[in-house]
């Protein structure tokens, strides 16, 4: 019995190791290269982070609007708040799977880029490969220290307004709005920091982009 879920635990391990192998042969046979999966997970990496962008700006909106409050319906206000909150989670989320993607692509891409060159029997070759892969490398490490820069930023941003979305939930009066107004000017300064993160990093996508075409 132990031999045979021994022997079961070890099946599923190797298809879990496999998946992305498979998925790459899959690929290949119809043409896609890793190459070409790299730059097309930059592009949805770089898409993205625009949809983020926009969102997080719906969230500034929203917070603006919640510092200029001079009455009317806080339900309405706490429930404007927590959609954009909701959704700017949403957008997080996938802003984090991509750069996720990316970096298993890119990674993937430069093991088996070292070792074709190896492969190459000429020396110049090899060593104009060895060069275009280090160029390669280079730009790429500019690309994911730029998207790793916006990616940590949205989550202290996230928590901060989480706290301001479940304070005004417990606290559905003019009092409530009035002790966020400090706090909000701060999440706004810190939000305007992430855009400008989001730009850089989309920036630096575009430009990798135009590298491998």
């Amino acid at each position: 019995m132990k031999t045979r879920v021994g022997s079961g635990l070890l099946l599923c391990a190797l298809l879990i190791c496999g998946c992305q192998t498979a998925s790459y042969w899959a690929w290949e046979k119809m043409g896609v290269y890793k190459r070409d999966l790299l730059k097309k997970n930059v592009v949805a990496a770089r898409d993205d982070q625009k949809a983020a962008s926009e969102q997080f700006k719906d969230a500034l909106t929203r917070l603006k609007e919640l510092n200029s409050f001079q009455g009317g319906n806080l339900e309405k206000v706490y429930s404007s708040l927590n959609r954009d909150y909701e959704r700017s989670v949403e957008r997080a989320n996938t802003v984090h799977k991509r750069v996720k993607d990316v970096e298993t692509v890119s990674a993937d891409l430069f093991k088996e880029w070292e070792q074709e060159i190896k492969e190459i029997s000429s020396a110049d070759l090899r060593d104009k490969s060895r060069q275009q892969l280090r160029e390669t490398r280079q730009r790429y490490e500019e690309l994911h220290s730029a998207l790793k820069r916006a990616e940590q930023s949205m989550d202290p941003v996230l928590t901060r307004l989480h706290d301001q979305v479940l304070f005004l939930k417990h606290n559905l009066n003019a009092a409530a709005i009035a002790s966020l107004k400090g706090e909000s000017t701060n999440i706004q300064t810190e939000i305007g920091k992430l855009l400008e993160d989001m730009n850089a990093a989309i920036a630096q996508a575009d430009k990798f982009i135009n590298t491998l075409k």
